[in-house]
């Protein structure tokens, strides 16, 4: 299986991602985006995408461009992330892109560059950076 198809079924079964209602965008080797449109659902006091949201997007972004070059029947975990939020999130769409920064063996530097898009103007509002872990030979988990 490729690993756009192995990213796809994967996000398919994360209830979190489909409680917050995102969705894949774009997937390359090393790179994947993670899509959020903004509702009253997902949002703090003040009306802003809430944190916890934004963070969720930015380390499944990290997490799954780290998964897109491990090999087949491995899997990925979060072993730790430090979170920026710079900006308000507010805007029409939320844009989490998250890269490796990094490779290794077993475990991979990534960052998430995460932007609020309004008017077709991108604005930064979050950065993420994380440490995973590859995961081999564990019962449940894979890919």
């Amino acid at each position: 299986m490729d690993a756009t198809s192995r990213i796809r079924d994967s996000f398919a079964r994360q209830g979190l991602m489909s409680t917050l209602g995102a969705t894949l965008g774009n997937i390359a080797p090393g790179a994947v985006e993670i899509v959020l449109i903004p509702s009253p659902a997902i949002s703090q006091q003040h009306g802003f995408v809430h944190a916890g949201a934004i963070s969720a997007i930015a380390d499944s972004a990290a997490g799954y461009s780290a998964l897109s070059l491990m090999p087949e029947g491995a899997g990925v975990l979060t072993t730790e992330f430090k979170i920026n939020l710079v900006a308000p999130a507010i805007g029409e769409r939320i844009v989490a892109r998250g890269r490796i920064v990094k490779p290794g063996r077993t475990l991979t530097l990534v960052q998430s560059d995460v932007f609020a898009i309004s008017d077709g103007q991108e604005k930064l509002v979050a950065l993420l950076t994380a440490t995973m872990m590859t995961l081999r030979d564990r019962d449940g988990i894979s890919d």
